[in-house]
């Protein structure tokens, strides 16, 4: 099994390992567009894996920082006390890349620019660019999306 973003599309498709597309979510990845390199704020492309995933058992729209879970549940109201935080929400998959000199190791290493597949707010767009670098998701996606893949599950991520 793997899973493929496309940028352009702004999809994610679950892949089964006989190439059979399993399931298709709308994403959102980076408004900045895609690269590599730290503080980008940028979506990177290439081969990845997930490295951790970290949220089980949480509830719908629970808030992360730093990747652990604050006791906070997301609404409107929340998001009004705190409008410019960038909203990781559910359930996180951490991506580190798999190319070194591409988005592995130096100043272009994923995983230590915490990019992440992670949960958003309802209100947040999906199918179009509009992340600080991370590929957002639904949160009934992602945490459908949490259930079927295990660590180390291929991600690739496409401009095309």
């Amino acid at each position: 099994m793997k899973l493929l973003v496309s940028v352009a599309r702004q999809t994610l498709q679950l892949v089964a390992d006989d190439g059979a597309v399993l399931r298709e979510y709308p994403v959102s990845t980076a408004k900045a567009g895609v690269g590599e390199s730290f503080g980008s704020f940028q979506t990177p492309r290439g081969a990845h894996l997930i490295r951790a995933k970290i949220g089980a058992g949480q509830p719908l729209n629970s808030v992360f920082v730093r990747r652990r879970p604050t006791g906070e549940i997301w609404t409107p109201e929340l998001a009004e006390q705190f409008p410019g935080r960038d909203w990781i929400l559910t359930r996180i998959l951490w991506l580190s890349g798999c190319q070194p000199g591409h988005n592995r190791l130096g100043c272009v290493d994923t995983m230590r620019r915490y990019v992440y597949i992670h949960g958003s707010p309802d209100s947040a767009e999906m199918g179009v660019p509009g992340s600080h670098g991370c590929v957002r998701m639904r949160n009934a996606d992602i945490v459908e999306l949490f259930e079927r893949v295990p660590c180390y599950t291929a991600v690739d991520i496409r401009e095309d």
